[in-house]
């Protein structure tokens, strides 16, 4: 299991106190919507290159 906390930050200045990955304005909700929609990891690492496969599976660990 990912250790989420190195991944996910949770500011209330940065998308309304979302948890987001660390760094960016991505939220753990924005990664968990693309897959259930049908993304592929290795679509959203392409449309989103400031993102790595840790960052996705913090997501899921942060879900779970």
């Amino acid at each position: 299991m990912i250790d989420y906390s190195k991944y996910i930050e949770i500011n209330p200045e940065i998308r309304f106190g979302k948890p987001v990955i660390i760094g960016t304005r991505i939220s753990v909700y924005d990664v968990l919507q693309w897959l259930a929609s049908g993304m592929s990891h290795q679509q959203i690492l392409e449309d989103f290159p400031q993102l790595q496969d840790e960052h996705i599976y913090a997501c899921l660990a942060y879900a779970n």
